[in-house]
């Protein structure tokens, strides 16, 4: 089968991917029930109710009609700078005038319409006044001239101008008796708002209002000394701070995020729909509060936005271990401990000289617009495991590409591949190594469920004489002797310069294990060198003690599945299993104790996929195969990982692992590009004098005494739990139930559609 430039490889071990598929994300649906708080139109009704009891003639809208200093209307400062009878003498003045201008009014009346309807909508809008509205209306109540005044009142009433006049002569002649029944009038009105509003002041709520900071400006008290609060004055104020609490009422009132505290979202449309826990705290400039999650063991980034590469990597220790991101979940996830290939090749990650990649499967023009432009004539050496055609289709995708190089692996056994995945990257300030299970295709890095390894900065090693630099700068892992032999293994010339660059960097700061494969027939001490015997070796070395696993399952998640033999005796439960299950001082074990569980994807797991079914051809499982070794249903569990977000990125990532029965915690953990084969983790041939492996493979073990603890590492898949090891998968696993079938990706599945409507129906 062909792969996109023709650069595919037939083998049931093989890595085979396909173009992404679009997909939605999932949504939010918060359901708890709000904060049970005063009834906002229940407030509303009762100020108008009691408004409503002092607005009982155009006389009290008349007299009412006042501000605060430069503010106040003639008529009330009158009132107020008088007494009752200079009061009433004032008003007869200005009732004389406006009389003066009457006869002028009438020859106007038509120009005067839109003025006067705007008055007419004013004293509507004053029969339920808000904070806003009121506060309008007093200032265009607060200089009304007698001459806009009388033109008011000739539209809103529509009088003759007989009438008009005995009527206004009557408002503006007021006695000394009426003018001093409205004012106790309105002061009782007044205070008995006072006394109401009050009691809201004191509520909890209202103490929260910085009231003096509000009303204490120059503009609000006026400009003379002798300024004292007018009744109106403290019914603005009151009911400004009763609409205040009212936005702050319907604010709590909106529907709790289903996520609480641990929301990651930071789209203002969802800040404003949903309310967070932590909503009274002080809110950073993206919207969102700087304590978004619990206090850590360790200090950690607080995660308010999309953190940088370095930033991502820094979180990630000490285990240094990533999932690639995902498109099409949710974005909380793609947050912690996730990187994409742009993160990895960025400038802060490094300043690039020069770089090598090895794997499987490229695609060359894509993989150039991942290196950021100014690193995108830098050095590039491919190493690849293609022949004939595939090889030509590869150099002629690099034509255009002057700094591109090749080194090809060579494979001399049938069925064999070059399937090992690794960046080195050169710095000026170091070295970097990345191992990790991604094809350099497009496909690989959108929907997928991938891992990877990254180094930290190895620096440069000083130059001492008479000392090679071979032997220096090892970690206690001998990650750095592991590394060179596993190149070495190429005999390639084109590997020389990088094996060079190698040797002349300090990785002592290395805490994994190398685990490598390389093509050929093994003997002797070259046996241990590779594949499970070289895993079996180092848990002989470095693995847990026997009593205290021994009933701890060993667990393998793959992408592929290769022929393993007729029988689980032939190669699964016994040689296979006895790598996996070799503790510390021996390998030999009963097997028959050890509960081996495989993760495997079902064909309902690959339907219901962010791909659909076109997921299915990067996880190789063929008929012909399956029906030779149905032994292995018995052993297979569902692709869960809930914890993760990815429970619908199909994986392609290879990991294994020994668990705790509690899920807790693990004697020792794998990723690798090694999937269930014999071509990858090799057999026994000559009653087990030799190992027969026919693909590059390559991967690195994590054991608890290179991090600091004497047995287990501590595991999690929850996001939230990062000072832990967080596996790409949910523990405890699902086992296959009755009616699931693993996927087979050359068989059609038409009886249900996937996820994006397609059957599919492979040629």
């Amino acid at each position: 089968m062909s792969a996109k430039g023709g650069h595919h490889v037939s083998d049931t071990d093989s890595d085979i991917t396909v173009g992404p598929e679009d997909s939605d994300v999932t949504t939010e649906s918060p359901h708890k029930s709000p904060v049970n708080l005063p009834s906002l139109s229940k407030r509303r009704s009762e100020v108008h109710e009691i408004s409503e009891s002092e607005e009982e003639s155009e006389e009290y809208f008349i007299l009412k009609g006042t501000s605060k200093g430069k503010g106040k209307s003639s008529l009330f400062n009158s009132l107020k700078s008088t007494s009752e009878q200079n009061e009433s003498k004032s008003l007869v003045k200005q009732s004389n005038k406006s009389s003066a201008t009457l006869t002028k009014l009438k020859s106007q009346e038509k120009t005067t319409k839109s003025s006067s309807e705007c008055f007419s909508k004013s004293l509507d809008n004053r029969t339920k006044p808000s904070s806003e509205t009121l506060t309008k209306s007093i200032e265009k109540r607060s200089k009304p001239s007698s001459e806009t005044l009388t033109k008011s009142i000739d539209k809103k009433t529509k009088l003759s101008p007989e009438t008009l006049t005995k009527s206004h002569d009557k408002r503006t002649k007021p006695s000394s008796e009426s003018v001093t029944k409205s004012s106790e009038k309105k002061t009782k009105s007044f205070t008995e708002i006072e006394n109401w509003l009050d009691k809201i002041d004191s509520s909890p709520e209202a103490e929260k209002v910085d009231i003096k900071k509000r009303f204490d400006s120059p503009v609000e008290k006026g400009k003379h000394s002798d300024y004292k609060p007018s009744p109106s004055s403290g019914l603005k104020r009151k009911q400004t701070v009763l609409l205040e609490e009212e936005k702050k009422t319907v604010s709590r009132r909106k529907p709790p995020c289903q996520y609480g505290s641990k929301c990651y979202r930071k789209n203002p449309s969802h800040l404003q729909e949903f309310s967070h826990p932590d909503d009274n705290q002080q809110t950073s400039g993206s919207g969102r509060t700087t304590q978004e999650s619990p206090p850590r063991k360790k200090p950690k980034i607080s995660i308010t936005g999309p953190l940088s590469p370095d930033q991502v990597y820094s979180e990630g220790q000490p285990y240094s271990f990533f999932l690639t991101k995902v498109h099409g979940i949710q974005n909380q996830y793609n947050q912690v401990l996730a990187m994409d290939i742009k993160d990895i090749l960025s400038p802060i990650m490094g300043t690039l000289q020069a770089s090598c990649q090895f794997n499987y499967m490229f695609e060359v023009p894509w993989l150039m617009k991942q290196y950021p432009e100014q690193f995108r004539s830098k050095p590039l050496l491919l190493v690849h495991g293609f022949t004939a055609g595939n090889k030509t289709a590869l150099e002629i995708e690099a034509t255009k590409y002057s700094n591109i190089k090749f080194c090809q692996a060579r494979l001399e056994m049938i069925y064999g591949t070059h399937h090992t995945k690794m960046m080195i990257l050169l710095y000026e300030e170091g070295m970097r190594v990345v191992i990790h299970t991604s094809n350099l295709v497009e496909r690989d890095w959108y929907q997928k469920t991938q891992g990877m390894w990254i180094s930290p900065l190895f620096p440069k090693l000083k130059k001492e004489e008479n000392k090679s630099n071979y032997s220096r700068g090892e970690s206690p892992t001998n990650f750095k002797k592991d590394l060179l032999d596993y190149i070495g293994s190429y005999k390639a010339y084109q590997l020389k310069d990088w094996q060079q660059h190698i040797a002349d960097h300090d990785m002592s700061g290395a805490k994994v294990v190398i685990i490598g494969s390389s093509p050929g027939r093994h003997m002797a001490e070259n046996k241990h060198k590779f594949g499970h015997m070289r895993l079996r070796k180092v848990l002989n070395t470095h693995g847990p003690p026997k009593d205290f696993v021994k009933s701890w399952p060993v667990i393998g998640q793959y992408s592929s599945i290769g022929s393993l033999g007729a029988t689980k005796e032939a190669w699964l439960a016994t040689e296979f299993l006895q790598s996996l299950a070799t503790v510390e001082g021996s390998s030999c074990v009963p097997l028959a104790s050890i509960n081996l569980k495989l993760i495997f994807p079902t064909k309902d797991n690959v339907r219901c996929s962010l791909e659909g079914y076109p997921a299915g051809a990067s996880i190789p499982y063929s008929i012909n195969v399956a029906k030779k070794q149905t032994y292995l249903t018995s052993y297979f569990h569902h692709w869960i990982s809930k914890g993760r977000g990815r429970s619908r990125a199909m994986p392609h990532i290879k990991s294994y692992c020994r668990p705790s029965p509690s899920s807790q915690e693990v004697a020792w953990f794998l990723v690798t590009s090694a999937n269930l084969s014999k071509a990858a983790w090799g057999a026994l041939e000559k009653k087990g004098s030799q190992l027969m492996i026919r693909s590059y493979e390559l991967g690195v073990l994590f054991l608890p005494k290179f991090f600091g603890s004497k047995k287990t590492i501590p595991i999690s898949s929850d996001i939230n739990d990062t000072d832990n090891l967080l596996l790409p998968y949910d523990l405890p696993l699902k086992p296959y139930q009755k009616e699931d079938r693993p996927w087979i990706w050359d068989i059609a599945y038409k009886e249900l559609p996937d996820c994006n409507g397609n059957m599919w129906c492979p040629s």
